[in-house]
């Protein structure tokens, strides 16, 4: 039995251009929104409002965050070296990961707030609570379209859009509490949507966290099948049997494979190796494999003569 290895690798003109578009749009949401917070916070202070703070608090996450996302996208275009061979791509991810751990602390502080302010109500005025909130609105709406054309295929950018959404439904949310707190004088409706947004913003939470750590554990990407990996590699004529197979992904968009492949040994082992790696890039969207070939030069009923 002999054995050669082969690899595969996209081109990466595609995945440059999106980080370039995704490096402006984040910067021009980072600006927003951290110009806004200033805002808010202002605007909660003035106006007594917890929504307003609580919506204030989370947009200061979401600058974090944001800048996160954005020195991540712009570390992960740097190319690899001696250090980190395959590059900085994982800083998307572990930036994910941080976003996501944000937003878990950032609800139990509403909550906590909230729950004091059931105790012990605190006087809001209601119109400066609706003018910031119908702002914030406006501004949440702008970032999220802004984060919403670089695409969704990132968890990184995805990460930054749940926290913009937590926004969008934080401001949402005071809006309906300053018209409330106008018309009946309801002051107790203030925490309570408090507690409603953090619970949304939980869930998001969760989701970011749980596909983060999926990638940092070396997961299997979401999207590949390994049994119809193998099914299809085998469908190639000379190709006898797939196995040692391995797969993770550096981040959400770069799915990576090792495995070995036995082969015919009257087949010319370099077309098959060339034909598996065209099968794994444009039906399966992996864009670096690692392919060991095994030529099977045994012979039937030839004592001792066995493959690991």
């Amino acid at each position: 039995m002999s054995a050669h290895h082969g690899h595969n690798h996209l081109n990466d003109d595609e995945s440059h251009g999106r980080n370039v578009t995704s490096k402006k749009n984040l910067l021009w949401a980072l600006s927003l929104t951290g110009t806004f917070m200033v805002v808010e916070v202002i605007g909660g202070i003035v106006s007594g409002s917890l929504a307003l703070l609580a919506d204030a608090g989370h947009m200061l996450t979401d600058t974090a965050a944001l800048l996160l996302a954005y020195s991540a996208l712009y570390f992960a275009s740097k190319p690899a070296d001696n250090k980190r061979t395959f590059g900085y791509g994982r800083l998307q991810v572990l930036a994910a990961y941080t976003n996501g751990v944000f937003l878990v602390l950032l609800t139990g502080w509403i909550v906590w707030e909230a729950i004091h302010r059931f105790i012990e109500p605190n006087p809001i005025q209601s119109a400066s609570m609706f003018t910031v909130a119908v702002i914030g609105l406006i501004v949440n709406l702008l970032v999220f379209k802004i984060l919403h054309s670089a695409g969704e295929s990132n968890i990184n950018i995805r990460s930054a859009l749940l926290h913009v959404l937590g926004d969008l439904l934080g401001s949402v949310g005071a809006i309906i509490a300053a018209i409330t707190i106008w018309i009946w004088g309801l002051l107790w409706v203030d925490p309570l949507l408090s507690i409603f947004v953090a619970v949304l913003i939980l869930r998001s939470a969760y989701y970011v966290i749980k596909d983060a750590s999926h990638i940092l554990l070396e997961g299997i990407p979401i999207d590949i099948s390994m049994n119809n990996i193998r099914s299809d590699l085998m469908s190639i004529k000379g190709v006898e049997d797939i196995h040692h197979m391995h797969a993770w992904s550096l981040s959400e968009d770069e799915p990576m494979m090792t495995f070995h492949a036995l082969v015919d040994s009257a087949m010319d082992s370099d077309y098959l190796l060339e034909e598996m790696l065209l099968l794994l890039k444009k039906r399966h969207g992996v864009g670096h494999a690692t392919i060991q070939i095994e030529v099977n030069n045994c012979q039937l009923g030839e004592e001792g003569c066995k493959l690991d």
